[in-house]
């Protein structure tokens, strides 16, 4: 297992010597990963602040960054014919991954790195990212990008429930913060829909949150305030849109192809952005903590 160290020394000093304000949205370069980048997915933080993101070294991979910056490579491959793609961890540190290629949900020990099946769904298309809420309500986008249509599943404990059908290329997905709201963004035909989340945990009212002329869309994040950061694949960069639909900001990154956003750090201020062209994952501050972030840290 191989172990380097690779914090930007350049950030560092770039953060200690301006104040707080003056270093929000702008993108350096956290963590070097390699040269096989085409399928870098997938960031998520636990508890402690360590960074676990998909496919860094050969598909099938789970990387690892911790606390100072150590990058080692935390699964070196899943069960046969599983690849993974989002990940997202829950109050017990487990984590879930979207594995796509095997049509499942897996679940991950992180002590013991043991990898079962948590719910397994044949008709799937290809489970493509996750969400988390409140009590493991779990919901993953499920993409068939040959005929640009897609799925909204809601997963449990060993069954996949199906949500919403004959949407686009469903993908980025997220709760909002108040777990009232499910936002799903479809790539290819550039839009965001939000959803009421009943009491029954399904899917009603959809609506368009908002449409973007150009360039596709992957991943997204709500911060506590219910913005979303939406990682703009092809455009190199991040969006944040209120929960009005108006955009607030975009975040101009140094590669092209994100393709999804977790937060961190020690206030989860930290933005963790995955590339697929530039082997580094990178990195800027925001305003407002990462949603899920900062719930777990006050549990």
């Amino acid at each position: 297992m191989r172990t380097t160290h690779f914090v930007s020394v350049l950030s560092i000093f770039l953060i200690a010597s301006c104040t707080k304000s003056e270093v929000l949205y702008v993108a350096s370069d956290y963590a070097y990963v390699g040269t096989f980048t085409q399928g870098l997915e997938g960031p998520a933080v636990d508890q402690k602040g360590n960074l676990y993101f998909v496919n860094p070294d050969h598909s099938g991979t789970i990387g690892k960054i911790d606390v100072s910056g150590n990058y080692t490579l935390f699964i070196d491959q899943l069960p046969e014919g599983s690849t993974a793609n989002g990940i997202r961890i829950n109050e017990r540190e487990m984590l879930f991954l979207a594995d796509f290629t095997g049509h499942n949900v897996l679940e991950v020990d992180p002590e013991t790195k043991a990898v079962s099946v948590y719910a397994h769904e044949p008709s799937a298309n290809q489970p493509n990212d996750l969400t988390l809420g409140a009590r493991d309500l779990l919901f993953a986008s499920d993409p068939n990008w040959g005929a640009s249509t897609g799925k909204i599943w809601r997963i449990e404990k060993g069954q996949f429930i199906l949500m919403a059908d004959g949407m686009g290329t469903t993908n980025g997905i997220e709760i909002s913060p108040d777990g009232k709201t499910l936002y799903v963004n479809e790539s290819v035909q550039r839009n965001v829909w939000a959803f009421d989340i009943t009491e029954s945990k399904t899917l009603t009212n959809k609506r368009l949150l908002i449409s973007f002329p150009d360039f596709g869309m992957d991943g997204m994040r709500c911060d506590v305030k219910g913005n979303l950061y939406i990682t703009r694949y092809g455009k190199g960069t991040v969006v944040k849109v209120s929960p009005e639909g108006d955009v607030l900001k975009e975040i101009e990154l140094k590669g092209k192809k994100a393709s999804n956003i977790a937060f961190g750090g020690p206030n989860g201020t930290t933005a963790y952005v995955t590339l697929q062209d530039r082997g580094y994952i990178e990195t800027f501050e925001v305003s407002d903590p990462g949603k899920w972030f900062d719930e777990l840290k006050k549990n």
